[in-house]
């Protein structure tokens, strides 16, 4: 049986990718960085291999003799002065990956870009796979790190890559070792911690449909071209009206003008900074949640069958894993 090896198997969406692999009978293989927390793979049936995407001597001995690799690996940050690091990972250790792949023979190679790397129309206007991945036209230094190595992923289907690349946009759902943003909002909420909120709306999906969406961009994408994997557009007020509704803690009243939270959220960069504490807002976030969120899905759904589930059943089991996982 071919082997399939996952980076970043340890995050959120990979370590549903990888509970979804081997639910169809695959043979997997995973990336660890040295020291790396392996909690949300803990007891899965998969291969281990130790090694740092920006070390391209561990990728060749861990991509060999693989079919398949899927690139999830990368840091996400909503928080600003780790630019360096943005570049030492996502962008290097991507090229580092697509030559890996180009020197070891693999098949083929899914790459989980972002829907921040894609290039944002004014408001009104839908987001799909017609716009680019420009670095220029994007908003922050971890879009503008998603944009650069997607380039580096394309550049290698123009030097004889298999690839090809999924954009998901903001993940939600169960098996949240790690807390995503997503979920510190929803402990925050069901704490009592929330005291207001800020006029804004995004696109959210469930973390079981991009799996499954990622194995569908792998069956059946078209070299070089990219699916945005999306979900449902929900506004703040009515993602708190839903928490409120499944968890029956009242959903905070108090709205904040997003101008005022942006410049706040320059100072709570700061604090979040000095108390080495997880973000829950900074300037970025909140410029994410006043961006254009209009975004299609219809060409992963036209071309790979991709589906998504209702937002609210999305949520009301990421609320039951944190309770059941002791997350609260």
């Amino acid at each position: 049986m071919a082997t399939v090896t996952v980076t970043g198997a340890t995050g959120h969406i990979g370590n549903v990718l990888v509970r979804e692999l081997l639910l169809r009978g695959e043979k997997v293989r995973v990336l660890l960085p040295p020291q790396e927390d392996t909690t949300s793979i803990s007891g899965l049936e998969v291969d281990t291999v130790e090694g740092d995407i920006r070390n391209i001597d561990s990728l060749l001995h861990a991509f060999d003799g693989s079919s398949l690799v899927y690139h999830l690996a990368g840091i996400v940050s909503i928080s600003p002065g780790k630019s360096a690091l943005l570049h030492q990972v996502n962008i290097a250790g991507t090229r580092n990956v697509v030559r890996a792949c180009l020197k070891t023979g693999v098949r083929r190679l899914v790459y989980a870009s972002s829907i921040h790397a894609v290039a944002e129309p004014p408001h009104g206007t839908v987001i799909d796979e017609r716009f680019p991945f420009d670095p220029n036209k994007v908003l922050g230094d971890y879009a503008k790190s998603k944009a650069r190595a997607t380039l580096e992923v394309l550049a290698g289907v123009r030097d004889g890559l298999d690839a090809v690349i999924a954009c998901p946009t903001g993940v939600i759902g169960p098996y949240d070792y790690r807390t995503s943003e997503m979920g510190q909002l929803a402990t925050d909420f069901i704490k009592g911690r929330l005291k207001a909120y800020v006029d804004g709306a995004y696109d959210f999906v469930d973390v079981r449909d991009v799996a499954r969406g990622l194995v569908l961009v792998c069956e059946r994408g078209r070299t070089g071209e990219s699916y945005i994997l999306s979900g449902e557009q929900i506004t703040v007020h009515d993602l708190l009206q839903t928490l409120e509704e499944i968890t029956g803690v009242k959903a905070p009243s108090y709205r904040i003008p997003a101008g005022l939270a942006r410049t706040v959220g320059v100072l709570a960069s700061i604090y979040y900074w000095f108390t080495r504490t997880k973000p829950l807002f900074t300037a970025y976030s909140i410029d994410v949640l006043t961006s254009n969120s209009l975004i299609s899905s219809e060409k992963a759904r036209s071309e790979l069958g991709y589906s998504t589930r209702p937002l609210k059943e999305s949520i009301s089991d990421a609320v039951s894993w944190l309770k059941e996982a002791n997350r609260l």
